[in-house]
């Protein structure tokens, strides 16, 4: 995705802006909203994936969490 970002901006100011300015400058801003979007769909989570319930690794941390989120009682 990258490389195709890289191609529109050069490809952008290189040769399509001979022909067309607004053309070449839509193609910037199309090379610009990619990365963004790559990184949104690349760190998605599934419906199926509970990260917020696993655990932090310190006992102290989690037993507090627990209890503010109710699942024990002390």
């Amino acid at each position: 995705m990258m490389g195709g970002c890289v191609v529109l901006f050069v490809s952008a100011w290189a040769v399509v802006r001979l022909w067309s300015m607004p053309v070449a400058i839509a193609m910037c801003v199309v090379a610009m909203v990619i990365p963004p979007v790559a990184a949104m769909v690349a760190n998605r989570r599934g419906p199926e994936d509970r990260w917020w319930d696993d655990s932090s690794g310190d006992p102290t941390s989690d037993e507090w969490w627990d209890e503010l989120d109710g699942k024990k009682r002390h």
